[in-house]
């Protein structure tokens, strides 16, 4: 039994195979319409090499409108997988097989109903500089605002497995909270035609556009791949902020926990954020 559902497109000319992942985590919607709608537009657009879109990879978790599924590990730390082991180690054992099929692999993200991201491509600082060099051409060629690289070492992720395999690959974040919020859907649909158009697979022609990057950091320190682990609020309360994600924080900016204002004391980028509530030790 499928455990979900492939989308492929094969042009006649052979080319490469590139893999789009969405919906690895239930409560992520806007990737999986914007694989919906290269679903679409592909047949007609596709030139050479073959296409697979997994649009919702952990369809237990999205039965639960939720990240994880029924038994409530985490597909994005479950991979390899187990064949024979529990619901999402054996989604992730499926999907580790499909990644090690492809040439380029992409999986689309956002904070789901948790959390809120500024668009950002990612890849992780892959030791090979070859394939490293080509994840920086492919996130750079997605738009987005911030191009972040990190450390290599994280297990249990779709990157995991394809770094391991020799596989260059980028992930993409952007918005969360509750309702579908078009400009991810759009932004997504052309990160992922402007990617198969730098690597020669569609029609349309690659004209990069560097300044559409504003934030880009290379962070080799331990950890840096883990956003949620990274910065753990200290407090309890109910977070109200002057900065959205994506705006920079100048130092001073104040933000408001419930009746208690916090003064920032140095200069940042906001990336990321909770939505609204939030405890100590988490975000």
């Amino acid at each position: 039994m499928e455990l979900f559902t492939t989308h492929v497109i094969k042009a006649l000319e052979p080319g490469p195979h590139v893999v789009f992942i969405a919906g690895v985590h239930g409560d992520e919607y806007e990737p999986m319409l914007a694989t919906e709608q290269l679903q679409h537009l592909l047949p007609n657009e596709l030139r050479k090499g073959t296409v697979t879109l997994v649009g919702v990879a952990n369809q237990s978790a999205f039965l639960r409108s939720a990240r994880c599924g029924e038994d409530l590990l985490d597909l994005a730390r479950t991979c390899p997988g187990k064949p024979d082991g529990s619901l999402t180690e054996r989604v992730a054992s499926d999907l580790s097989k499909l990644i090690e099929t492809a040439d380029y692999l992409i999986d689309l993200h956002t904070g789901g109903v948790m959390f809120d991201i500024a668009p950002l491509a990612g890849y992780m600082l892959h030791p090979d500089k070859t394939i490293l060099a080509r994840q920086r051409k492919m996130a750079w060629a997605c738009g987005l605002p911030i191009v972040w690289g990190t450390e290599p070492t994280p297990k249990g992720r779709t990157l995991s497995v394809a770094r391991d395999a020799g596989i260059p690959a980028i992930y993409l974040e952007y918005g969360g909270g509750t309702g579908i919020r078009t400009q991810v859907v759009t932004a997504y649909q052309q990160a992922c035609l402007n990617v198969l158009a730098l690597l020669g697979l569609v029609t349309a022609t690659y004209s990069p556009q560097p300044e559409s990057v504003v934030f880009w950091v290379e962070d080799y320190r331990d950890h840096s791949g883990y956003l949620q682990a990274m910065m753990p609020s200290p407090i309890d309360g109910i977070f109200v902020g002057e900065v959205s994600p994506g705006g920079f924080v100048k130092q001073g900016i104040a933000g408001e926990k419930s009746s208690i204002s916090l003064m920032e004391p140095r200069p940042m980028y906001f990336v990321i954020k909770t939505e609204w509530r939030f405890c100590a030790g988490n975000w």
